[in-house]
């Protein structure tokens, strides 16, 4: 017979936000702040885009210390800009925090990238 740890809620959480960091959820929401994107690109339309593609691909490689479980917050380099994201919970509507993280059906995860000054 072959047995199954019961997953804990903040497996649950950390599996479903690696699924928002890596694009996987369909209901996520990935936002760069304007702050960050004016300091990686040069301003034009297509630099925007480059920029927002290096970010994309950072934030897929990072990689989470021990100390943070539900791998929901963290901070990587781009041309020698510390990006800091944020995964925030909330309800379908966008209106309240969710009540329940651990449960996809019920929350919607808003993924903000963003400098220091931002915070």
């Amino acid at each position: 017979m072959i047995e199954t740890a019961a997953e804990t809620r903040v497996e649950a959480i950390a599996r479903l936000n690696d699924r928002c960091r890596q694009g996987f959820d369909r209901t996520a929401r990935i936002t760069v702040t304007r702050t960050c994107l004016a300091t990686l690109s040069t301003g034009t339309l297509a630099s925007e885009a480059v920029a927002q593609a290096r970010l994309l691909q950072e934030l897929r490689r990072h990689s989470f210390p021990a100390d943070c479980p539900e791998r929901d917050r963290g901070s990587f380099m781009v041309d020698q800009t510390t990006v800091f994201f944020r995964i925030d919970y909330f309800d379908a509507a966008l209106e309240w925090g969710s009540e329940d993280p651990a449960n996809a059906s019920l929350t919607t995860r808003v993924l903000t990238l963003m400098l220091r000054e931002d915070l």
